[in-house]
């Protein structure tokens, strides 16, 4: 049930007419309490859309009682009247719920550079507050999605309380949250600053290391809302722990469903000698279009992997390099290794082992290959 199956939570998925095809385009969130908790992470992009800017103020008061998530557009780089928009939706749901405006937060996404239809949005809103229901989680996830081919959510069950969530995005995913809304509800019993140092462990090794086609999006946004319904106080590593396996879950779904993959590539670094370097040295290889393209191939081409190596800081000796493509260690100590021949890529994922030989530091980022579906989608994207 998404971001539903926790207690305290209902939601609901509407068509407002934001997008031209009518398809569901407008979701709403709301904790029912008794605790309004939350905490959030943004972009890290200089460009942030009006929503950011609004939700990032509503946070610093760690109380959220409903979000307002629209597709069909992403109401960034739209000026002061952006923002003005953006603050009358929150007004609008909390005057159709009876909250403060200053506890809603706000998420869009779609095409950037484009006001949003405020005489069909506002209505949906009331729509969608009509509309509430504790079952309504799924057809919450099926209205943000934009390119996405299939909704995403997650659930994790811990003892006696829950984490739920859903998130959207299928392109432009790169760290930074990857393109993405994202809406994590909870029924335990917790504070604001327990969330958010929860949610930002958790959105460190998934989310942030999700790297599709190595672009930033403007609209990034991931919220962890705590209703406290099931009155259970859990200790804070199992929490954790929660969290980041719905997170884990939901960026896996990400890169699954990433505008035109045909593969899912799974980059371990290891042996390095700090985790940035092994960080550094995943996202190199993630965004290697060469290696990419001959990922989608099925060539398994090392000495692209090498290539992308050499261009990060990280410290490694190039002769010490091992890089391993599903379990074929077709390079070793900076030469040729096993058979490449051996390698079998005929499956949907692909793992590629990176080993530095320089410390015992490791780190996981997932990326997908490059295909010509994936060019054609975002060519004709405004159009």
């Amino acid at each position: 049930m998404s971001v539903t199956a926790a207690q305290g939570f209902t939601a609901a998925g509407i068509a407002a007419g934001i997008k031209e095809n009518g398809n569901p385009d407008l979701a709403l969130v709301v904790n029912r309490g008794p605790r309004l908790a939350a905490a959030g992470v943004f972009t890290s992009n200089r460009v942030k859309a009006a929503p950011v800017l609004w939700s990032e103020q509503v946070l610093r008061g760690g109380r959220v009682s409903a979000v307002v998530l629209n597709s069909g557009g992403a109401n960034a780089c739209t000026g002061p009247l952006g923002f003005q928009d953006t603050h009358a939706t929150a007004e609008r749901a909390a005057a159709a719920l009876g909250h403060s405006a200053g506890e809603v937060a706000v998420c869009s996404t779609g095409l950037i550079g484009v006001r949003l239809p405020m005489d069909r949005l506002l209505p949906g809103v009331d729509e969608a507050a009509a509309a509430l229901s504790p079952h309504g989680g799924e057809k919450a996830a099926i209205a943000i999605k934009t390119t996405d081919t299939v909704h995403k959510t997650a659930v994790h069950d811990g003892d006696g309380w829950s984490v739920g969530g859903m998130a959207k995005g299928a392109g432009m995913l790169a760290p930074g949250l990857a393109t993405m809304l994202v809406v994590i509800t909870t029924d335990a019993d917790l504070d604001s600053a327990t969330l958010d140092k929860a949610l930002r462990a958790a959105t460190r090794t998934t989310f942030d290391r999700a790297d599709s086609d190595g672009c930033m999006s403007t609209n990034d946004t991931v919220l962890l809302l705590a209703s406290g319904a099931s009155g259970v106080v859990p200790g804070y590593e199992d929490f954790a722990a929660g969290v980041e396996k719905v997170c884990a879950d939901l960026a896996r779904q990400l890169i699954r469903d990433a505008e035109g993959a045909s593969k899912d590539i799974r980059i371990d670094v290891v042996n390095a000698a700090t985790e940035d370097d092994a960080v550094e040295v995943g996202r190199s290889i993630a965004r290697n279009n060469l290696l990419k393209c001959a990922i989608h191939g099925e060539d398994p081409n090392w000495g692209r992997v090498l290539s992308a190596i050499g261009t990060t800081s990280a410290a490694f000796e190039p002769d010490r390099l091992n890089v391993a493509i599903n379990g074929v260690w077709v390079c070793k100590a900076g030469s040729v290794g096993e058979d490449r021949d051996l390698v079998d890529m005929r499956y949907r994922e692909v793992q590629i082992t990176a080993d530095l030989a320089a410390g015992d530091q490791s780190a996981t980022i997932w990326t997908n290959d490059l295909t010509a579906e994936y060019v054609h989608e975002n060519s004709a994207y405004s159009s």
